[in-house]
């Protein structure tokens, strides 16, 4: 898969994507990294980007020509990508849409925004808008880079195992369960014996329940949207008695 981000500061993306499993998947080939500076489409000394708004109030806002033509260079090499704004007011990213963007895209422009925000007339060009919170963060570089990091990691062979997207958080809707790695016991705290013992159905269920109970106890509204099989109720109520003994010790 492709990626390019619209940045006035190219230098945090590639500093970003040096390391790690990203770094491994560029070097494989199994994604690229590009980007495109909006200032290099400027005609004045000064490189400007922004200017004040029209009917006033504090700030700058970023000005349409110089991110127009950049998204315009970057389509020359990727005409049919989507050009994907990284902005508050966008819809919540989440572990669904990173999936739709790894499996349903094969190129993606970042566009991202910094100061007062973008003059609306470049959303005329513009496929959709993302947030990853309900927060203001200096500039769309960090965002950008959360949903690329989200995205890649679900491109085959980019890790190792495909267990490792199919089991971990969010991926049915449910918090990932417990792990743990050797040693067995530090500061008296010891690794469930269900998970030492090699019965894998066993294991299975203990790691279904921990992850209801996790998503229970952090994140019930997930629930809701989570296709509870017909053991699960049987877990949950293992899950309450436990709960109840707790509170009566």
């Amino acid at each position: 898969m492709r990626f390019t981000f619209i940045t006035l500061f190219p230098e945090f993306i590639k500093q970003a994507t040096e390391f790690s499993i990203i770094k491994r998947a560029i070097d494989s080939g199994r994604i690229e990294v590009a980007w495109v500076n909006p200032r290099d489409f400027t005609e004045d000394k000064h490189n400007t980007v922004d200017d004040t708004p029209f009917g006033g109030g504090a700030g700058m806002v970023l000005k349409v020509e110089p991110f127009y033509l950049a998204i315009q260079q970057a389509k020359k090499s990727m005409p049919n990508a989507k050009v994907i704004a990284l902005c508050p007011g966008g819809t919540t990213f989440s572990q669904h849409k990173a999936n739709e963007l790894a499996h349903e895209y094969e190129e993606a422009i970042f566009l991202c925004g910094h100061y007062e925000g973008f003059d609306e007339r470049i959303f005329c060009w513009v496929d959709e808008i993302i947030s990853i919170g309900d927060y203001v963060l200096t500039g769309g570089e960090l965002p950008a880079l959360v949903v690329l990091d989200a995205v890649a990691r679900l491109i085959p062979g980019v890790l190792g195992k495909l267990e490792s997207t199919v089991e971990e958080s969010f991926s049915d809707n449910l918090l990932e369960y417990a792990q743990y790695t050797r040693p067995v016991e530090f500061k008296g705290m010891i690794v469930p014996p269900v998970l030492r013992e090699g019965n894998h159905s066993l294991i299975g269920k203990w790691r279904r329940k921990d992850a209801l109970k996790k998503t229970l106890d952090s994140r019930p509204d997930l629930l809701r949207r989570v296709n509870l099989k017909k053991e699960d109720m049987a877990l949950f109520h293992e899950i309450f008695d436990e709960a109840k003994g707790e509170k009566n010790v």
